[in-house]
């Protein structure tokens, strides 16, 4: 058991810049947090990295081997968040560090988003509401343009996790037809949510006139949509992704919606956050140029958002690190599969999980910025 003398050191390194309150409720007197506010791992001592028994990460640093190497004591990370793409996996797990995530804390929020995106799209909202603020010339529905009944549409989803089912489940009510591809799903799921499969993600893409990208990052999906996935795109499709930025290039992306191959684009999630704006895409996007004018919608990584989401987001990932410092199996391990054999052969996930913290600390919360 976690000795009376000894309190665990929880790092957050980055995001969390205040109040840790919604941590420490389930911490309780158990737990020291340090707080980094880092944009950088070089910002945060060695000596705060070194005796950390824990890390709650958000996404504003890399783990890499390098970084990892300073966790003399850590026996879990834990993603704040869905993805973990920011952190090395199998050097992790060559430490024996449990890799965890918050999978599922935002499945609504997300899949809400996407479908305001497609719906916006679908209805002409972004268009016309900006014509009209400009004048009354365009106060007709004549105004608005060629529009497609809904409910003679077909969504395509690539990655059918969580997020992707719920897509598919909101998409259904609104009268969509929805198939999807992926090829890391057991069969039956297609009948389950009596929704289409494809096996050929090509063949999908040209049936759709929506395409909703839901796929963690990957070596497999970084990059997925490029200049072929455009070419095979049904002529006139909308693309949402509030997935993943890098999933997209966005060199791609701009060509396929000059050239009128894309009708449009939705993004809550770009390769680079915040956009490089000498980007041609996000150039021709922040001036409003004509040719792009009401075609892409941009938000700033906030499909997730709302108070409940981000409080059961932090609730979570917090039990999760607890978990797996009292000596129980976490719930959401990511890199299970690559964890050092001598761990592998223990009761738990972890030998070290039971020991005490490296030193003794006092207090509950330290501010780096403070001291």
């Amino acid at each position: 058991m976690h000795s009376k003398q000894h309190k665990y050191q929880i790092l957050i390194p980055d995001r969390v810049a205040e109040s840790v309150e919604i941590e420490r409720a389930v911490f309780g007197e158990k737990a020291e947090f340090v707080l980094g506010h880092a944009a950088h791992a070089n910002e945060i001592p060695d000596s705060v990295w070194e005796t950390s028994d824990a890390i709650l990460a958000w996404h504003e640093l890399d783990y890499d081997e390098s970084l990892l190497s300073k966790l003399h004591c850590c026996k879990t990370i834990v993603r704040v968040g869905v993805g973990y793409d920011n952190v090395d996996l199998k050097s992790a797990g060559q430490q024996g560090i449990v890799v965890c995530n918050v999978p599922d804390y935002g499945t609504g929020e997300v899949a809400d988003h996407a479908l305001a995106m497609l719906l916006s799209f679908a209805r002409g909202i972004p268009g016309i509401a900006e014509k009209v603020r400009q004048s009354n010339e365009f106060w007709s529905w004549k105004k608005v343009g060629n529009l497609k009944r809904l409910s003679d549409s077909v969504l395509g989803i690539i990655g059918l996790g969580r997020i992707g089912s719920a897509v598919a489940l909101r998409a259904k009510s609104f009268g969509l037809r929805v198939l999807f591809y992926d090829p890391y799903k057991p069969a039956g799921y297609d009948k389950t949510l009596g929704i289409e499969r494809f096996h050929d993600l090509h063949k999908m893409l040209e049936a759709v006139d929506y395409v909703s990208l839901h796929a963690p990052l990957t070596d497999e999906t970084r990059g997925m949509a490029d200049q072929r996935f455009f070419a095979h795109l049904k002529p006139g499709a909308v693309l949402i992704n509030t997935a993943r930025g890098a999933t997209v290039e966005l060199d791609a992306l701009e060509r396929a919606l000059r050239v009128g191959r894309l009708k449009a684009a939705g993004l809550d999630v770009l390769p680079e956050e915040p956009p490089d704006r000498d980007h041609p895409l996000i150039r021709a996007w922040t001036n409003d140029e004509e040719w792009l004018a009401s075609r892409l919608l941009v938000t700033p990584h906030s499909a997730f958002w709302c108070v409940e989401a981000l409080t059961e987001m932090r609730r979570k990932a917090a039990e999760e690190a607890l978990r797996v410092l009292e000596g129980g199996e976490p719930l959401n391990p990511v890199n299970a599969h690559v964890l050092c054999s001598h761990a592998k052969q223990t009761a738990t996930y972890l030998a070290p999980i039971a020991i005490p913290s490296a030193s003794e600390k006092n207090g509950e919360q330290v501010d780096l910025k403070a001291v």
